[in-house]
Parts: structure tokens; sequence; C-alpha cells
């Protein structure tokens, strides 16, 4: 079975609710996720990156840990000014 199916399953189909809900919090997750692990990998601590955007480190960690969802602008910022890298997106129709 595939992960999209065990979803289906359990979750109903996209476009339901519940569905929607858990995809909505998986792709939060992942930024956090994406960001800790940027931030390792640049061997920067919560509170180095914080004070390279201008922000706190209590916000970082609430991003990392999905605790709080973080505007396109900032995380812009903080992938750009606090990490050095570059933002990319992408969007995909069905």
């Amino acid at each position: 079975m595939t992960l999209d199916q065990l979803k289906d399953k359990h979750y109903g189909k996209p476009g339901t609710e519940k569905r929607d809900e858990l995809d909505a919090g998986y792709e939060n997750f992942k930024i956090g996720a994406l960001l800790h692990e940027a931030r390792l990998e640049k061997g920067l601590t919560q509170e180095e990156l914080a004070a390279k955007v201008g922000t706190s480190k209590s916000y970082i960690s609430k991003i990392e840990n999905n605790v709080k969802e973080v505007r396109l602008s900032t995380l812009q910022k903080i992938v750009e000014v606090g990490l050095g890298g570059h933002l990319q997106l992408s969007i995909k129709l069905q």
C-alpha cells in the first residue's frame, strides 16, 4: 500500500476536510524540519539564527517544531539572510 493509499483509507480523498487538514499539517511540519536541518548544516544554534534575522530563539523553535506557522516573507528572510540560501517554491496543479 502506498502512502497516498493509506491516507485515502484513513483520512479520505484529497479535498475532504480531514484529509486537507492532514496534508496542511504535513506541509507545515516539512517546512520546520527543512529549516531545522539547514540550520544544523550551517552549524548555527536557534539563538544565532534568530539574531541574524532579527527575531527570537523562541520563534525559530516554534517554526521548527510546527507550533507556529511562518509567513512567506519571514521564511524568505530566514533562508536568505539567516542561512545564506535561496528559497524556491513550486506549485503543482492536478
